[in-house]
């Protein structure tokens, strides 16, 4: 049994080294071949074309972008190369790297997402903030905690390490890239006002928006970074989330995130106001729907009377129904990161790219398709801010145990049929900002929206196929 419990927990340790390396090389490794503040387009004093602008404006601070984000880069391949070796493994060497590896990310990120040393400090400063936030967290709302020897609260406790997990892994990842490019681009050549070549646009056409985008945005990166270096260790973690200090932790990222959103998507107050009433949409609809849900269960008055001999029965069925639940969270949590993830970068980072200068009708920073195809990027900008928010409320619903332990299981059946019409919601919208962002002609859009219809026609014809084949081969054998 112990034997069995080592070779878990050997195999828990690889699959978390793998997939943060894996992500964490994917990162570094982009922002290594497009660093912030972007290349010269044109030779000039000091620089030759396609060199970065940073390296020219601010050596050392490239410098320490680049080594930063080259060691991170670095520890990810080692550590992918050597985690099939258990002995590295055991001593927790890959471990230690992948902290190395971290740290690392949190250096390039201070260094590269701003121009300033003092802004670079704050940055930094909000990950220690974290980490002092759960010590104290932990200390206060731990004082009656007796540890008990409970199986199954252990298994539950690690399945909410892994939902955490996987959300701070990935909301470092698209921070991260957020925050070394941000929304409006960077000014490609000093102009005549004193702005520098490298510079956000942003920072300079709407400087308090800027500066709620990249705060939020770094709170979010940072947020992350400590959730990842408290959840490698169980004798961190384990106190962490029965306090549900990690849980409040990931809900302030979430919202610092939706601010990021709403602040770099848009330079227009009026719209970053939408956004928020879109928040409070789906979060009511939702409330709405699982409301409605309860109230209407018609199993919710049934016979509960068991007899003796049928509770064994009855605990296997129970357990094979939550450990279906799991994976359905499981899966509704992948999604709604996925989704977030790329609504987010699409929503900071619009298809047809930004304006570098300003001219008739529009500012340096703006969309350009907002200018001119206001009808389809206003199509393309509100789906993928619905698509966002509703992979925002979707997390949000699968972090905490919200209900008294006698209705949770109305509640987790009733959450996660909310949560799956969300999802629908959140694909469908994602589809049309797909059709409106990628071309540029309304029949282009038809034709993308149309292709749903074929690929499930391509599943029906195989579905037919193949029960077809199935009743075949049954009337074969009996013949």
């Amino acid at each position: 049994m112990h034997e069995c419990s080592a070779k878990e927990l050997l195999e828990k340790a690889r699959s978390l080294v793998l997939l943060l390396a894996t992500l964490a090389a994917t990162i570094t490794y982009t922002a290594g071949l497009d660093p912030p503040g972007g290349f010269w387009q044109d030779n000039g004093d000091g620089h030759i074309a396609g060199d970065p602008i940073l390296l020219t404006t601010n050596a050392r601070r490239y410098k320490a972008f680049f080594y930063c984000n080259s060691i991170a880069f670095v520890a990810s391949l080692v550590a992918i190369v050597l985690v099939q070796k258990e002995i590295l493994v055991k001593h927790h060497v890959l471990e230690a790297a992948m902290i190395l590896d971290l740290f690392g990310l949190i250096g390039a990120y201070a260094a590269g997402s701003c121009r300033d040393i003092n802004t670079s400090i704050y940055a930094m400063a909000l990950a220690g903030a974290v980490l002092v936030y759960v010590v104290i967290h932990v200390v206060f709302f731990t004082l009656d905690h007796k540890d008990r020897q409970d199986d199954r609260a252990d298994q539950l406790l690690e399945k909410r390490r892994k939902r955490l997990l996987l959300f701070a892994i990935l909301a470092a990842t698209i921070t991260y890239q957020a925050g070394l490019t941000p929304p409006g681009g960077v000014l490609l050549k000093d102009d005549n006002l004193g702005h520098h070549a490298g510079d956000p646009v942003l920072f300079y056409n709407y400087p308090f928006r800027y500066k709620v985008f990249f705060y939020c945005n770094s709170v979010s990166f940072m947020l992350s970074i400590a959730l990842i270096i408290l959840l490698v260790n169980p004798n961190l973690y384990r106190p962490a989330i029965r306090s549900n200090a990690l849980s409040v932790c990931t809900a302030v990222g979430l919202f610092c995130l939706t601010g990021a959103y709403a602040a770099g998507s848009t330079q227009h107050l009026r719209t970053t106001i939408y956004i928020f009433v879109l928040v409070g949409a789906v979060l009511f609809v939702a409330a709405v729907l699982l409301l409605v849900f309860l109230l209407t269960d018609p199993h919710k008055n049934g016979n509960s009377t068991a007899t003796v001999t049928s509770i064994s029965r009855e605990q296997e069925e129970e357990e094979e129904k939550e450990s279906k639940k799991h994976a359905r969270r499981k899966y509704l949590m992948l999604l709604g990161i996925l989704v977030a993830s790329v609504a987010y970068q699409a929503g900071l980072e619009p298809p047809g790219g930004a304006w570098q200068g300003s001219g008739n009708g529009y500012e340096a920073g703006d969309p350009v398709m907002q200018v001119n195809r206001r009808p389809r990027y206003l199509v393309f900008f509100y789906s993928n801010s619905i698509s966002f928010v509703a992979s925002i409320v979707v997390i949000m619903m699968l972090l905490p145990h919200w209900l008294p332990n006698e209705k949770d299981k109305d509640w987790g059946k009733w959450s996660l049929r909310v949560m799956n019409w969300t999802i629908l919601l959140d694909l469908v919208t994602l589809l049309v900002a797909y059709a409106a962002g990628s071309s540029r002609g309304w029949k282009t859009s038809v034709y993308v929206g149309m292709l749903i219809f074929a690929v499930l026609g391509y599943f029906a014809i195989h579905m037919t196929l193949s029960i077809w084949s199935d009743c075949y081969r049954a009337a074969k054998k009996k013949l």
